[in-house]
């Protein structure tokens, strides 16, 4: 599906109009469902997505086919490892999942190199992606090697409550201890603590913040 100029505009107001009359004409558009995976671990990239609707979210699978949560791609953003992983033509070391209806740019994996060399507004944003995406990377590293797992956690739905826009979390403790590399019984047993203690409340497949600011 053909990308209207005024979207990517709107979108991206500092990309040069050639920049955006070039994106109109060679890239796609890409609608997914909740759920949908984008991005699989060990499939060769095909595309650099940059996201115009929903949210992404990125995890990293181990040896044993496990998924831990890593970051968001939120709207007007991009994914740097995708960046990288195209400008190589390696295959892909993450698995990116859709939260929500998505809906996203498809960037030719040609484009970028020219891209980059071409404009500047593009030279720019991709150095900020892999910027933010550096900078998040490192607070995640910091919570998981550095962090008491009940600090993970606290900062795991923080996290979660801040990208989706809401106090209601709609995850299992099942979902959530996956993602930590955690047990479920772990992650249940912290979670009625923080309960007991008045910071969440538990309803059935969501957790409900209601004051973490303690941590």
């Amino acid at each position: 599906m053909m990308i209207p100029v005024d979207e990517i505009s709107k979108l991206f107001p500092d990309f040069e109009p050639t920049l955006v009359k070039d994106m109109a004409a060679t890239c796609s558009l890409r609608n997914f469902q909740d759920g949908d995976i984008l991005m699989k671990t060990g499939n060769f990239i095909r595309y650099t997505m940059v996201i115009i609707s929903g949210l992404v979210k990125v995890l990293r699978e181990d040896d044993e086919g496990n998924e831990y949560f890593m970051y968001y791609i939120e709207p007007g953003q991009a994914c740097a490892l995708s960046m990288t992983c195209a400008n190589k033509q390696n295959m892909s070391e993450i698995t990116a999942r859709a939260v929500g209806d998505v809906e996203l740019i498809s960037v030719p994996l040609e484009k970028m190199d020219v891209w980059m060399m071409q404009y500047k507004s593009w030279y720019q944003f991709v150095l900020g992606t892999y910027r933010k995406r550096f900078e998040e990377m490192l607070t995640t590293l910091d919570h998981v090697a550095f962090r008491n797992m009940d600090e993970r956690l606290a900062f795991y739905l923080k996290e979660n409550s801040r990208k989706l826009k809401t106090k209601i979390i709609p995850f299992t403790h099942a979902e959530i201890a996956g993602e930590l590399n955690s047990s479920r019984e772990v992650i249940s047993r912290l979670m009625k603590k923080m309960a007991d203690r008045g910071m969440i409340k538990m309803n059935r497949n969501e957790i409900e913040i209601v004051n973490l600011d303690n941590f």
